[in-house]
């Protein structure tokens, strides 16, 4: 072997040798961790080796589904994806059964660039030349589906709403549009779901109204409607703007509309899952979804002139325990918010405004409140 193959082979085992030991001491700690499993298995008396695996595997599956049920948490509050194909939605498969409404799909930016859709509905009539007042409805939905299976309800109370003007025959004096929000990743908004993503959104939307919704020479109200999670974000969406020091007039939010409400996401686990056994109960300091309406509702309550607000309750709700608007009711009251209730009898979570009687409370309550405000 000649001096230079003799060096590279030194070389060679030179460079090996730490991987040699690192392997061995691997080797040593494995055989070690199998000789200390093997002790603890041998030594503990076989009649209770079945309950300390099944112990071990319920411990380990629960964790598991703990810790998945944080991290995902987006995924299963907010289901845009149910049921199948409800992206794909269009709102001209629905416009036979809307009209006289008319809608417009149009996308405007939120807050941080997310491109986000929204659905603009109004019944247009020639005797309107010159409107007094404007009255802009937002509508914020529950946690599935899309926005265009929702339009025909929408159209419905919106014809019912302009009904109540001309039985007081003020028709010629108010004008009513009825905003539906698609939250980002919902329809055809871009984005993914998230509390913190659906703020920006409402937010976003209540300066698309205040820009091009009001003029110099009309007044304008805006009243905030949302079902389930919606109400949440209604809330929430309410206690930003009344709270922001903004100079200069805005247009003001006259009523709350909380349909099949829940005072926040912690008080539907705790009231879910009652029992102490469970995990779920527990994981609410890891969420970072609250739609908490209680401190939202607290916040208006501290400005002045703050916002009526309808809570409707479904009295059938297979999802919100019939507890929920009871609370939120103590809460607003609590709090001198003037409140209003009415309970749908008989209704499913998402049957309160499909039903007529359903409808027809909202645009009582919405008529009352404008011409409450138009005669002050």
């Amino acid at each position: 072997m000649s001096r230079y193959s003799s060096k590279y082979a030194f070389t060679c085992l030179a460079t090996l040798r730490p991987s040699v030991v690192h392997l061995r001491a691997s080797i040593r700690a494995a055989n070690d961790a199998y000789v200390s499993r093997r002790a603890f298995w041998s030594g503990l008396p076989s009649i209770l080796v079945p309950p300390v695996v099944f112990t071990s595997l319920l411990v380990g599956l629960w964790t598991y589904k703990c810790m998945m049920t944080v991290l995902f948490q987006d995924k299963i509050i907010y289901m845009p994806y149910m049921p199948p194909y409800a992206r794909k939605e269009k709102i001209e498969d629905y416009a036979a059964v809307c009209k006289p409404v008319e809608w417009e799909h149009l996308h405007i930016a939120s807050t941080d660039g997310t491109r986000i859709a929204l659905c603009v509905g109004k019944i247009s009539s020639a005797s309107r030349q010159s409107t007094k007042t404007k009255v802009v409805i937002c509508y914020f939905q529950g946690n599935g589906s899309s926005t265009p299976p929702r339009l025909p309800l929408l159209s419905n109370t919106l014809k019912a709403i302009e009904a109540q003007a001309v039985a007081h025959g003020q028709i010629s004096d108010v004008e009513f549009v009825l905003v539906a929000l698609s939250y980002r990743g919902y329809w055809t908004s871009g984005g993914r779901a998230s509390q913190k993503g659906i703020e920006e959104d409402a937010k976003a939307m209540l300066k698309w109204i205040e820009t091009t919704q009001t003029t110099a020479s009309t007044e304008a109200q805006i009243f905030l409607w949302g079902q389930s999670i919606g109400a949440g974000v209604a809330t929430t969406a309410a206690a930003s703007y009344v709270s922001a020091n903004i100079a200069g007039p805005r247009p003001k939010i006259s009523g709350l509309i909380l349909e099949t409400p829940f005072t926040g996401i912690k008080s539907m686990l705790l009231a879910l899952y009652p029992q102490k056994w469970l995990p779920y109960r527990y994981l609410w300091p890891f969420l970072w979804n609250h739609w908490d309406s209680q401190a939202a509702l607290q916040a208006i309550a501290r400005v002045d002139n703050p916002p009526v607000t309808l809570i409707m309750p479904a009295t059938r709700d297979e999802v919100v325990p019939p507890g929920e608007a009871d609370k939120l009711e103590r809460i607003a009251r609590s709090a001198d918010l003037r409140t209003l209730r009415t309970d749908i009898i008989g209704a499913l979570h998402t049957e309160a405004t499909t039903r007529k009687e359903g409808q027809i409370v909202v645009a009582k309550f919405v008529w009352d409140v404008v011409s409450g405000v138009k005669s002050k």
